[in-house]
């Protein structure tokens, strides 16, 4: 009798979910909120870099009364510099949802940062939510086949639910097996910390045109609460090319910058 039940209401859901068909996606997209910033940023940096210059004690260069905009100025010179070490006493820590799982597995390669996200081991996925790429859900045959395709893996997971269930097993240990059906798309959600040099080394890579397009747009998206919270650090965050004034990708190129071969052939014809 109870096997029947857990059938049925596995049958029910999965009817569910199909009437209510592309509703399952995300209600909202991308979504970024910045949930924390190392107090007083700017300061916290002006004394890191001025601890490795002088010979007093950055607890007491702290208190002086020095106006922001000479501590933005001397930070922007340090940038200029290449003197990039101090950047790590800053710390930034981010809010994300509406990613895929494909996104997340890029992201955590980022190793000097912190993490924590939904898991799908304690988190019921019985109607996840996921993630259409812009090349599927511009193109009616694809799309319709890429639903189909979470469709049928979301009944899937809950054919496997039911089973453990009608075998005594339930939630996290039901779980923790179920997810392995489960697809890249799935949406998740994450925190993120990073310190502002690990900060500028996602973005030159991620802002680039190369970048898989969600995390770029996540990337951009970070970037423009960065430059809004850190100006003097993040000003000039972005793509390698925006900073370099030429892309090393080779031929890879985008074209939206010279190559840098290009530019140093320039450069030696300027010599001559």
């Amino acid at each position: 009798m109870q096997a029947t039940k857990n059938l049925c209401r596995s049958l029910i859901i999965g009817l569910q979910l199909l009437l209510k068909g592309e509703e399952r996606m995300p209600p909202v997209g991308l979504k970024v909120r910045l949930l924390d910033i190392s107090e007083d940023p700017l300061s916290l940096l002006y004394v890191a870099y001025r601890q490795c210059y002088s010979s007093r004690w950055a607890g007491d260069m702290r208190e002086e009364d020095i106006n922001g905009e000479r501590k933005a100025t001397f930070i922007r010179e340090m940038m200029t510099s290449g003197h990039d070490s101090p950047l790590e006493h800053v710390k930034f820590t981010f809010a994300i949802e509406g990613v895929s799982r494909a996104l997340t597995h890029q992201l955590v390669r980022y190793r000097m940062a912190s993490y924590s996200q939904q898991s799908q081991r304690y988190v019921n996925m019985e109607e996840f939510n996921y993630i259409v790429p812009p090349s599927i859900s511009g193109d009616e045959v694809l799309q319709r086949e890429f639903v189909r395709l979470m469709d049928d893996i979301q009944q899937g997971y809950l054919n496997l639910v039911a089973r453990f269930r009608e075998k005594g097993i339930e939630g996290e240990k039901a779980y923790e097996d179920a997810r392995f059906v489960l697809p890249q798309a799935a949406e998740t959600k994450i925190v993120v910390s990073m310190n502002c040099r690990e900060l500028l080394h996602f973005f030159a890579q991620r802002c680039c045109q190369r970048a898989q397009w969600e995390i770029r747009a996540l990337a951009n998206k970070m970037l423009e609460i960065c430059r809004g919270e850190l100006p003097p650090v993040f000003e000039n965050g972005g793509a390698k090319c925006e900073r370099l004034g030429y892309c090393p990708e080779g031929k890879f190129s985008c074209g939206k910058f010279p190559l840098k071969e290009e530019v140093i052939s320039k450069k030696e014809q300027r010599s001559e």
